[in-house]
């Protein structure tokens, strides 16, 4: 299975973000991308055409999350941006995931991959109990997550890293892990809570790992890549 580094251009406009990719024009590795909601809301979907052209991967994280048919028009659109990988939210139910499948696949039959965000990084058990009313432990809700995406035919879910294992161990081996919320060992957390460095995600199961601020705030974004890319990857 793949596995690979993912960078998080949350930058606020186009300018931004190319010139922060016109530091890894002499990298040896060319990184796979994220280009999240701030980004795409700002420039729009050439944004996406943009980085395509300089022979990104990119991963659309937009985490849609309506009624199935709203879904399934709106992955029609995406699928047109030849992306690698875009996503929805579990939450939506195993329809709503079923109807984005739909709306993905052209008519070739070719698709992007199709993950579900299971709970976000940010989001403790204190949380869930409190703020959304919801009973089950974090584990097992995330576990029934991603069994419901599996259902759906999905390819795999976003899941914080310390999440992956029992992901796998509920979905098989082949269901991809997406798991944000990396830092190196020595830097701050930030606002996420649940999370680990890109060694320890490497060890727990994560297949790709997206890495934000510890790289595009860095002071040299690519040796902090390519920092990530020896701990996860071993390269």
């Amino acid at each position: 299975m793949a596995k690979d580094v993912i960078i998080a251009c949350d930058f606020a406009s186009s300018e931004a973000t190319m010139a922060f990719l016109d530091k890894f024009n002499d990298c040896a590795r060319k990184p796979f991308l994220k280009i999240g909601m701030e980004l795409y809301y700002a420039a729009g979907p050439q944004i996406v055409r943009d980085i395509k052209a300089r022979g990104h991967k990119i991963f659309l994280d937009l985490k849609l999350h309506d009624i199935p048919n709203t879904v399934r028009k709106a992955m029609t659109v995406l699928s047109s941006l030849d992306v690698d990988m875009t996503n929805v939210h579990a939450a939506g139910t195993v329809d709503m995931m079923k109807a984005a499948l739909e709306g993905l696949t052209r008519p070739d039959g070719t698709r992007p991959l199709l993950i579900a965000v299971t709970q976000l990084t940010s989001t403790s058990e204190d949380r869930m109990r409190n703020e959304l009313l919801i009973d089950a432990s974090i584990n097992d809700c995330i576990v029934k997550y991603a069994q419901n995406a599996k259902e759906a035919g999905l390819d795999g879910v976003v899941c914080s890293p310390l999440e992956a294992g029992m992901v796998k161990e509920a979905c098989g081996s082949s269901f991809s892990t997406i798991t944000p919320g990396i830092r190196f060992a020595d830097a701050a957390k930030d606002d996420q809570v649940r999370i680990t460095t890109p060694e320890k995600a490497r060890e727990i199961g994560s297949d790709y790992i997206v890495v934000g601020r510890p790289v595009t705030a860095a002071e040299d974004p690519v040796a902090a890549y390519l920092r990530c890319c020896k701990e996860f990857l071993g390269e």
